[in-house]
């Protein structure tokens, strides 16, 4: 499957990243894979953070799962694995943490998808997040890469929070 450039998003704000993570939360369903890429403190844990919160309804606790590695949510309709594979050393030690079972069964939410080398499944949707230099320090370029069928799904969003 090919991976292009979906589009590209300019969020001002926390809320404006909120926003549009909640947008991308109502598209999900079983068996996605979200891998949200970017460097340290790029902003990744912020939309996973919106996104869980959104799918809850409530502002409920949201922690990185950086020493975790996973932690999971239920949801009426699916389970969603927030991994955080930042510490892994080896791409086979994710399967120590079951991510085979979570492609099948679930909604795969991971940070740090790079670190799964060649086991990152084909079809996913690749979220990179990046600082905007010369910005405020809450703005960021989120760019969208995905196969065709990921370019239909996201032609629902918005765009509200381009402002």
């Amino acid at each position: 499957m090919t991976h292009s450039l979906i589009f590209d998003r300019r969020v001002p704000s926390l809320a404006a990243t909120a926003i549009l993570a909640g947008e991308v939360a109502d598209l999900l369903r079983p068996g996605d894979i979200i891998a949200l890429g970017g460097t340290l403190g790029a902003g990744k844990t912020a939309f996973a953070r919106a996104l869980v919160r959104h799918l809850a309804q409530e502002e409920i606790d949201v922690p990185s799962p950086t020493y975790n590695l996973l932690l999971t949510y239920d949801f009426d309709d699916f389970c969603l694995y927030h991994y955080d594979l930042y510490r892994l050393e080896t791409p086979e030690e994710a399967f120590e943490l079951d991510i085979d079972e979570a492609f099948d069964t679930g909604v795969s939410l991971i940070e740090w998808p790079d670190r799964l080398g060649k086991y990152l499944p084909a079809g996913h949707l690749l979220i990179e997040i990046t600082s905007e230099e010369g910005a405020s320090e809450e703005a960021r370029i989120i760019r969208f890469y995905g196969n065709a069928s990921w370019k239909q799904r996201l032609t629902a969003l918005s765009g509200a929070y381009d402002a």
